[in-house]
């Protein structure tokens, strides 16, 4: 297949594939999952779910590109600009997802279809809200089987959100290291004692572990009518939508009660503004977000932004202002730059690295620095060095050792920073970047600095 690369993470299925060819993804269906397909397009259902902005739109398209006898259609999906991972999704973020593959499954169910799948793999964050991007997860309902994929949505919904619930919310990121969910037997054992007086945790995760760990007995399993179903989507959808994230924070207001003045902070807004102005591209990556004060200025004057934090309450109360204010140029997500999200899966191949995936026009590094060396003791060539793969542009901050929250860090270590200076930090730099502007926030010792990468990468 000339020019055709199929995705890596796309041959576990038998209904399709997802392809590359000429820089856009399409979708193979095959022959085995015609009439599955055809009763999704026919039965309304998929006009229902695109019109409701739910399910990812696609064009049938006329060429023949894969070779093989398996080929019935050839889809091309909207195109997405961006692919995160659930272990990379805050709190709300996943409870959002969970909620939407229910909804959807509601749906199916009218129109006499239902999800064989339910991972959060199936589903992307697209102009600010989730959407499910799997076109071949829908399938015939079969009143005489109950719903194959509860157990997936469990594992990969329902127990990642309890825990982050009666645990911690940095759970979440166990999905990471079980991409297929988390199973019911860790689930139980990891919950508090008192989870179990909740009549939903008992029913979905005491019992249900209760009864896996019991011999098949050869049964025939009873039917499972409409009416049941939709009493267990119910049930699950009233559990989820309770569920609040239990965290603990210093940096979710940062810019509110942390920063050094509201002057300061004006200053600071007035120079980025500046310099954001006089950047050319669309895509901007927020190294440390915080409450991400910075990235929504970015996305007001229409930069894509994609904003990171390790701060879970950060990237969630972040994902929540897009959310109220429905901001569909702003994705936040929990990841710590010191240690990104590695490529995972079959090969290392099926889900690339998150430095793999992005692909941003300028970056911004805004009360970063200092962290990164003082915090994590990353030597600044060793940060030079990373942005510079990362971006053409850059906009980044320096804070001095004799500002106070560079202090702040160095109280209970050693002072083994003599090397971090404004001097070290351009010497640095320069050796990947022009400097292009550099301009101090009035009434600190503070530097904003917009850089452009030189040479070839």
């Amino acid at each position: 297949m000339t020019g055709i690369h199929i995705h890596p993470a796309s041959f576990r299925d038998p209904s399709g594939f997802v392809f590359e060819h000429n820089g856009k993804l399409y979708r193979q269906v095959n022959k085995v999952y015609k009439e599955n397909y055809d009763l999704l397009m026919q039965s309304g259902l998929y006009t229902h779910l695109t019109n409701k902005k739910i399910l990812l739109p696609h064009q049938e398209v006329s060429n023949h590109l894969p070779e093989g006898d398996d080929f019935y259609k050839l889809l091309l999906p909207d195109q997405l600009d961006f692919i995160s991972y659930p272990y990379e999704w805050s709190f709300g973020q996943l409870k959002d997802a969970a909620l939407l593959t229910l909804e959807i499954m509601n749906d199916s169910i009218e129109k006499a279809m239902i999800l064989k799948d339910a991972t959060p793999f199936n589903i992307q964050f697209y102009k600010g809200k989730p959407i499910f991007i799997d076109t071949l997860s829908f399938e015939k309902y079969d009143e005489t089987r109950p719903w194959v994929a509860y157990r997936q949505f469990c594992e990969c919904f329902l127990f990642p959100l309890l825990l982050g619930k009666y645990n911690n919310a940095g759970l979440l990121q166990l999905l990471g290291i079980y991409t297929e969910g988390i199973p019911v037997n860790l689930t139980a054992q990891l919950l508090p004692f008192k989870s179990r007086f909740n009549t939903g945790v008992w029913l979905h995760v005491f019992l249900q572990n209760r009864i896996s760990k019991k011999k098949d007995s050869g049964k025939s399993v009873s039917s499972f009518s409409k009416i049941k179903m939709r009493n267990l989507v119910r049930h699950l959808e009233s559990v989820i939508q309770q569920l609040e994230p239990k965290t603990e924070s210093h940096w979710s207001a940062y810019y509110r009660q942390t920063i050094l003045s509201k002057q300061y902070l004006y200053e600071k807004e007035k120079i980025v503004e500046e310099i954001l102005a006089s950047v050319q591209g669309k895509k901007l990556l927020d190294l440390g977000t915080n409450d991400g004060y910075f990235s929504l200025l970015a996305a007001r004057k229409n930069f894509d932004v994609i904003a990171i934090d390790s701060d879970e309450q950060c990237a969630d109360t972040l994902y929540q202002k897009t959310k109220a204010e429905k901001i569909p140029n702003l994705l936040p997500l929990r990841i710590d730059i010191t240690n990104p999200s590695p490529s995972t899966g079959f090969n290392n191949a099926e889900r690339p690295a998150f430095l793999e995936r992005i692909k941003p026009d300028v970056i911004m590094a805004l009360a970063l620095v200092h962290h990164l060396v003082i915090g994590k003791n990353i030597p600044l060539h060793a940060i030079a060095a990373l942005l510079y793969k990362l971006t053409p542009r850059l906009i980044i901050e320096f804070i001095p050792r004799e500002d106070e929250k560079t202090k702040q860090l160095m109280l209970l270590k050693k002072d083994i920073y003599t090397g971090y200076t404004k001097n070290a930090f351009e010497s640095s730099f320069k050796k990947y970047f022009l400097i292009e502007k550099e301009v101090p926030v009035p009434g600190t010792e503070r530097v904003i600095y917009l850089m452009k990468r030189t040479g070839q990468l």
